[in-house]
């Protein structure tokens, strides 16, 4: 049993806002997960190169090092900056290369998201002590997607802990679990997908990265999912133009939808979304099985598959 929430804002004004908005929703799924916690931020928007998210199991790594490191490497770069236990640099280099030199040159550091716009801070503990760590309630952004864990099958760590990245600003949390995910890891990395964790999680945002590189819209890709994935589910995705939620065909798995002029909101449970303001007068729904919602930037739409 695990815990989403997502948080999507239609009105640019509210982005101030977003993580004193996001954070209590997150701190609201305890029940649900109180092992581990993740959240994903978009915003901060950098289109001069990429922007990476990287995570050390030592409290004490030398960040500074790192990007003096990088600096030489690349050309310079234009911005880092810590935050806990993670560090986000931001440079004008090629992803596939930047990966490259970080598995060479820094093999303790995990890359936790890549792309222009995606942030990704997770760790273990209970979802109140991981949004304090990162400072979540200052955050600013123009959507968020979070999780939280309670490892039933496996243990409590941070590479078990969602979201999942598996391609430029894309992230995904799931409540539920795949049954065919392991033959499937193994026809995506054929296809060239990198998985870090054995979890079932990360096949789903793989296979998402493999039908977008492909050149499928996310409606076609979770179109896909929904004939190639086995397994009960409820998905929250998060990219760099937008927000998507699909549930499988039983729909086992809760899940509730808001949404007003100014957001669109989902949890595993509507308590949640109780705080968020104006929720009274929300269309409040429990999204319909193997139907895909997504919100972009350039309007709402929903597609049946």
């Amino acid at each position: 049993m695990c815990g989403i929430v997502g948080l999507y804002l239609k009105n640019p004004s509210w982005e101030s806002r977003l993580g004193a908005l996001f954070e209590p929703m997150l701190v609201a799924m305890t029940e649900r997960g109180p092992d581990s916690a993740g959240f994903s931020i978009y915003g901060d928007e950098y289109d001069a190169g990429i922007k990476l998210t990287l995570q050390s199991d030592d409290a004490d790594y030398d960040w500074a090092n790192l990007a003096d490191r990088l600096g030489a490497a690349f050309a310079g770069v234009d911005d880092w900056y810590r935050n806990a236990s993670v560090a986000v640099f931001k440079l004008a280099a090629p992803e596939a290369e930047l990966r490259a030199w970080l598995a060479e040159q820094a093999p303790g550091v995990r890359v936790l998201s890549a792309g222009q716009s995606i942030e990704i801070l997770k760790g273990v503990g209970l979802p109140a002590t991981i949004a304090e760590r990162f400072n979540l309630k200052g955050m600013k952004g123009s959507h968020a997607i979070g999780h939280t864990r309670m490892a039933t099958e496996s243990a409590v760590t941070l590479q078990g802990s969602h979201p999942f990245s598996t391609g430029l600003d894309l992230c995904l949390v799931h409540n539920g679990s795949l049954s065919n995910h392991n033959r499937l890891r193994d026809k995506l990395r054929r296809e060239g997908i990198v998985f870090e964790t054995d979890n079932d999680s990360e096949v789903a945002a793989g296979y998402l990265t493999w039908r977008l590189a492909k050149g499928d819209s996310l409606s076609q890709a979770l179109k896909g999912a929904l004939k190639d994935l086995d397994g009960f589910f409820t998905f929250a995705i998060g990219t760099r133009d937008g927000f998507a939620v699909v549930r499988d065909p039983i729909s086992c798995k809760p899940a509730v939808i808001a949404e007003t002029e100014d957001y669109v909101a989902m949890a595993s449970e509507y308590r949640a979304l109780a705080g968020l303001p104006g929720i009274q007068h929300a269309r409040v729904w429990e999204p319909e099985p193997a139907t895909i919602y997504v919100w972009e930037h350039d309007g709402a739409k929903v597609e049946a598959a």
